[in-house]
């Protein structure tokens, strides 16, 4: 679960995730954007819009292996 991988309350989790607009403290945001760019989601933001990638295990290693050489 999400909540748990970023080490937040469930319901500050349900905050974060509110189209309300509920307040959200900035670690407990911080803390969720860094669990799930350890799953692979890349953040993307350019003059075009804003978005996210999910980037495969398979294509991490890769990368991996082409920045050792």
């Amino acid at each position: 679960m999400l909540a748990d991988k970023a080490l937040v309350a469930l319901t500050a989790l349900k905050r974060v995730e509110s189209v309300s607009g509920l307040p959200v403290r900035e670690e407990t945001r911080h803390q969720v954007v860094k669990a799930l760019e350890a799953a692979g989601v890349v953040f993307l933001d350019s003059d075009r819009g804003q978005g996210v990638m999910v980037v495969s295990e398979t294509a991490n290693k890769d990368a991996s292996n082409r920045r050792r050489r």
